[in-house]
């Protein structure tokens, strides 16, 4: 059972376009990172920088669905997963080195103290906190699936393979993958650890995913046009094969 999961990720990884693979796992990765900063807040309202990036992912998504199925999607979101974790592993242990960052410098001779404090402040966003890993993890393992299945149950009603179809499957599954995503993350890092009011968790869920579904509106045409592409040049037709 594992040797043929191990065997069907390597043949999905030889067939997904790499440009796309790179991307998706880049997003991942950054929308994480910059999860650590808030982007405005007030006292009914807050949202993170993440959510600028997010949308690309849950995009790729919807195109791999499209061509590769639902598995497939699943599949590159638990490597992806896999490639963040590592990422956040390796600036762990660099945040922990005896080195300065560049801005430490820049206060140096006007203020040692604010200097390390910069330097000290900048390890532990780089370094992560344990529980933004945690939270960011379980909020886009979760939302994958949501994501993933979602759009596969609507694509199995929808009779057409047209820019429609693929529209009105990637909204329905992006918004509600998209609002689970921000309610998990929001309610085990924000609520808990940042002082977030419950108030701020569902209104930033529900606010976070009409823009990051906005995002997704805007550029699905392009994504919609390179998933038909790979379907006339018969982009990944080996695993395709293989699945069946």
């Amino acid at each position: 059972m594992i040797q043929r999961e191990l065997e069907d990720y390597k043949i999905l990884l030889r067939n997904i376009p790499s440009i796309v693979v790179a991307l998706f796992f880049l997003s991942v990765v950054a929308m994480n990172l910059l999860a650590n900063k808030e982007l405005f807040t007030t006292s009914w309202l807050a949202l993170d920088c993440g959510f600028t990036l997010s949308w690309i992912s849950f995009l790729l998504m919807d195109m791999i669905c499209k061509r590769f199925g639902a598995k497939a999607a699943m599949k590159l979101s638990v490597a992806a997963l896999a490639v963040n974790l590592c990422v956040c592993g390796l600036f762990y242990l660099l945040s922990l080195t005896p080195g300065h960052w560049g801005e430490y410098y820049s206060y140096l001779d006007s203020d040692p103290a604010a200097a390390q404090a910069a330097n000290n402040a900048l390890n532990r966003t780089v370094g992560g906190s344990w529980y933004v890993v945690l939270g960011s993890a379980l909020a886009m393992f979760v939302s994958s699936l949501v994501n993933s299945l979602s759009n596969h149950l609507i694509a199995k009603r929808l009779k057409h393979n047209n820019f429609g179809s693929f529209a009105l499957r990637s909204f329905s599954s992006t918004a509600l993958a998209q609002f689970v995503d921000n309610l998990i993350f929001a309610t085990v890092v924000s609520h808990v650890f940042f002082g977030w009011t419950w108030t701020q968790v569902l209104v930033c869920s529900l606010t976070g995913a009409l823009m990051e579904l906005l995002c997704e509106v805007v550029f699905s045409p392009l994504g919609y046009r390179m998933a038909r592409q790979w379907e006339e040049e018969k982009v990944g037709q080996d695993y395709i094969e293989h699945k069946i």
